[in-house]
């Protein structure tokens, strides 16, 4: 078991998605569990085989490998945490946690969080090396670079949809009005009420509320009703829009949604 200042050199923590003394990934939600215990805790966990970030995909030895295995016993449940290293070398050991409740997910769920005991005395807190802090310094432009390409490239994608509709419109005719009575009248009308819509459109300003779904999230507004459901890329903070032509991204502070050439700002909250 090496000491807290070989655990602050480790950035994230990947938990695993089965343990092996389950039958099922995630059952009785105990992966999810062990994930959210860790983030409790200082570390930056991440579930097995969900999109990583830049900097780990360029050094996977910044993060440890999260298992938990069942001890033997009767009358007790008892779970233990190991992390290992991106060689597979152990590097830390939690203390027993331990549970008599005879219902497996209570057990199960008392018996983790009481081995969790061990990271919360810790005070972990990364601290990279020098040659990491350059090694992260030019991971994240070069995966800004990555998604600047990417977002260029969607929206190439965009255009050439864009051009592609409006060939299909040119090519419908325009069906004949006769119009007999009053025709500026009526048209300046219809007009107006366009406006009016679109500028109580234009003056919404409600916030949409991101929920986790597989492979993405729902955006919904207060009511709650699902606006748009957007579903990941592989980069960090870029999305695609179901039944649309359409990306939402992070520009700076802020997430903006662009199709066929408009680009809008929206007010979404993770």
């Amino acid at each position: 078991m090496f000491s807290q200042t070989n655990l602050n050199e480790y950035k994230y923590v990947i938990v695993s998605k089965k343990y092996d003394f389950l039958k099922r990934a995630d059952q009785y939600q105990l992966n999810s569990l062990s994930k959210f215990l860790f983030n409790k805790y200082g570390f930056e966990a991440l579930m097995e085989g969900e999109p990583y970030p830049a900097d780990l995909i360029k050094n996977r030895c910044l993060a440890l490998k999260a298992d938990v295995l069942k001890g033997s016993g009767m009358f007790k449940t008892k779970l233990t945490i190991q992390l290992t290293d991106c060689n597979d070398r152990l590097v830390y050991t939690s203390g027993m946690g331990e549970s008599r409740e005879k219902e497996f997910k209570k057990a199960y769920t008392a018996a983790i969080r009481q081995a969790f005991k061990s990271f919360e005395a810790m005070n972990y807190t990364f601290e990279p090396k020098e040659s990491e802090e350059v090694v992260s310094n030019s991971t994240s432009i070069s995966g800004n670079n990555e998604v600047t390409d990417e977002i260029k490239k969607l929206k190439q994608e965009i255009e050439v949809l864009k051009n592609d509709k409006k060939a299909e419109i040119t090519e419908v005719k325009k069906p004949v009005v006769t119009i007999t009575e009053k025709p500026t009248q009526k048209v300046e009308v219809v007009k107006a009420e366009k406006v009016v819509k679109e500028k109580l459109i234009e003056g919404t300003s409600n916030v949409l509320y991101a929920q986790e779904i597989d492979g993405g999230f729902q955006l919904v507004d207060s009511s709650p009703k699902v606006i748009y459901k957007i579903f990941k890329t592989g980069l960090s903070n870029v999305y695609l829009v179901e039944d649309q032509s359409a990306i939402i991204y992070k520009e700076g502070d802020n997430w903006v949604i662009e199709s066929y050439g408009s680009k809008q700002e929206l007010n979404v909250k993770f």
